[in-house]
């Protein structure tokens, strides 16, 4: 086959994929996690019911493969935000800013979906990458004297990641902050 045939084909499953994660999602958002169906999935995307049953064996796969595009799509802005130019300090903390708007948003999901979707492989390893983000940082830091250097950076990274997860609870932005703030003080040198 040419090679624009092939990429078409890709293009076209990649677009269909999207639209039965997109769907699913907004199903999940506005009827709950346990009111979704194959054929409701299949009626919001504009696809036959076999079609989404050519992806995906069940509702909790499609979830669970919603579940992986987002963590990988904040994995990727985490990233973005780390590798921007300027001292550690700052750049820590508008990833752990970033990332604990991301908790706060998913805590706002409720349990049940967090039970279904971190039981595979993906978050242990999506959660390695952002300690090592995270430890990265810390490192850098710590080479130019902003972060105390009594503490090894993968330790002050598990601190960050740790005392973060409360964010999932916070009710505000502004608790957000307030949390943010007290992570990076114990960073802070002196």
């Amino acid at each position: 086959m040419p090679k624009l045939w092939n990429e078409t084909i890709e293009a076209h499953r990649a677009a269909v994929r999207d639209a039965i994660l997109d769907a699913a999602w907004a199903l999940v958002a506005e009827r709950g996690l346990m009111s979704v169906t194959m054929a409701q999935i299949a009626e919001r995307a504009a696809i036959g019911r076999a079609t989404v049953y050519k992806y995906f064996a069940d509702v909790e796969s499609v979830l669970a493969a919603w579940h992986e595009r987002q963590v990988t799509a904040h994995l990727q802005q985490l990233a973005a935000i780390a590798n921007r130019p300027g001292r550690a300090v700052r750049r820590l903390e508008s990833v752990l800013v970033a990332y604990a708007r991301i908790l706060r948003q998913r805590g706002e999901h409720g349990p049940d979906l967090g039970a279904l979707l971190h039981h595979g492989g993906h978050p242990a390893e999506a959660q390695r990458h952002l300690a090592a983000l995270v430890r990265g940082l810390l490192d850098e830091g710590m080479g130019g004297g902003e972060f105390r250097a009594d503490v090894p950076a993968d330790e002050l990274a598990r601190y960050c990641l740790h005392a973060l997860s409360a964010a999932a609870g916070l009710p505000s932005e502004a608790a957000v902050a307030r949390l943010v703030g007290v992570v990076m003080a114990g960073v802070a040198t002196g």
